[in-house]
């Protein structure tokens, strides 16, 4: 992909649109003030430029809980026995496939990896381990941290 400049009314847009994309364009054309076919326009070049990678739907959990369960949230320390470049590419390419993996990051020093997981229960983590880590020789040593609170939570870059 090639670069793109971005200008203040570029900055303003995605970050207008990391807060609430779900936004009409004439809502957003009037927070970064401008027209709404130029605030169109500027929309699809950032999406087109590959800035605007997904809009997505936060659920709310503890509302979301009366309708199908609170669900487990875990934080996942992943090593690895071998670091090389070919072993970490498989394991992330192995965990991308698995919707339980929300996120997933390679990190250092310390773990490999860490992961933040969601499964139903506890039987649904420990399937997801034996799946992801039991079975994986490569893998040396899992640490889980379960969430009992989630206070914040956010997926917004910062622009400025």
């Amino acid at each position: 992909m090639k670069s793109i400049e971005l200008d203040a009314i570029d900055l303003q847009l995605l970050a207008q649109l990391q807060i609430d994309a779900a936004q009409s364009n004439q809502e957003l054309a009037d927070k970064v003030h401008t027209s709404p076919p130029t605030c169109l326009r500027r929309v699809k070049r950032l999406r087109d430029a590959g800035l605007i990678e997904k809009q997505v739907a936060i659920l709310h959990p503890q509302r979301l809980a009366d309708a199908i369960g609170h669900g487990l949230t875990a934080l996942v320390e992943i090593t690895l026995d071998q670091q090389h470049h070919d072993a970490l590419v498989a394991f992330e390419a192995k965990v991308a496939t698995e919707p339980a993996v929300q996120q997933c990051y390679r990190v250092s020093p310390g773990p490999d990896f860490v992961l933040v997981v969601h499964t139903k229960d506890m039987p649904g983590y420990q399937a997801l381990t034996q799946r992801l880590f039991t079975q994986d020789a490569n893998v040396r040593n899992v640490k889980t941290f379960f969430s009992v609170h989630r206070s914040k939570f956010g997926a917004e870059l910062p622009l400025a």
